[in-house]
């Protein structure tokens, strides 16, 4: 069974328990966290694994529709969840999975979830599934091709990205762990941790929430580990 992560994001608070209650009729979906605000749900979607948004719309500060914008170039799957249906036009111009009016009936919320569960599925059948054998980086003044293959994970340390290869070699570039994560095949690299991405195929075993990776020790977050498990095939 395929798992989605998701989070709420509404000022209600009888609201965001009468939606976890909806989420929690299906047993694909995950509830990784509710937020009051839309500055506190971009926080958590910019330092975490996010398959699904559930977005009020209405809110103090910045709106639904204006962190919806910010997502635009790269969003988790959004649904809006509303009591006011004239933002309806507006929302969909956004290329939003759907438009649910409060009070949401739990068969119009799994109509909702249907639709996101399809358009996931076109957004994994969809993705290239072929990879580069060789990725470019820049390391201070010189450019340095690096085999994917050789690649174990990514960790970020302050304002730079280390980059672990077998062999006991490193690198270090100036970058984000969130910018990195963009540019890299999802076939073969995952984010585990706000501060890790490890290459699967390098995964020697797992302890408890510790990955092991040619004998180096990865930490694996609550909120990425239903993702790692998607991802591995266990027998």
């Amino acid at each position: 069974m395929y798992l989605m992560n998701c989070l709420i994001v509404d000022d209600n608070q009888i609201f965001r328990l009468l939606l976890k209650k909806l989420i929690a009729m299906d047993s694909s979906l995950v509830l990784v966290a509710e937020c009051e605000n839309a500055m506190e749900a971009h926080h958590h979607i910019m330092n975490n694994q996010v398959d699904i948004i559930f977005l009020d719309i209405m809110m103090p500060g910045m709106s639904g529709l204006e962190l919806a914008k910010i997502l635009e170039d790269k969003p988790p799957l959004i649904i809006f969840t509303t009591s006011v249906a004239e933002h309806a036009v507006e929302a969909f111009s956004l290329n939003v999975v759907d438009f649910l009016l409060k009070p949401i009936s739990p068969a119009r919320f799994l109509k909702s979830i249907e639709k996101a569960k399809t358009a996931n599925h076109k957004q994994q059948t969809s993705s290239d599934t072929h990879f580069p054998e060789f990725i470019f980086i820049r390391d201070s003044n010189t450019v340095r091709r690096v085999k994917v293959t050789d690649i174990l994970y990514f960790e970020a340390i302050g304002d730079y990205v280390k980059i672990q290869l077998i062999g006991n070699i490193d690198y270090s570039i100036h970058s984000s762990l969130k910018n990195i994560e963009t540019k890299l095949p999802q076939q073969v690299f995952l984010r585990v941790h706000r501060s890790f991405i490890i290459n699967l195929s390098k995964i020697d075993g797992i302890e408890g929430k510790t990955l092991i990776l040619d004998k180096n020790l990865i930490p694996v977050s609550d909120s990425y580990k239903a993702n790692l498990n998607k991802s591995m095939k266990f027998l």
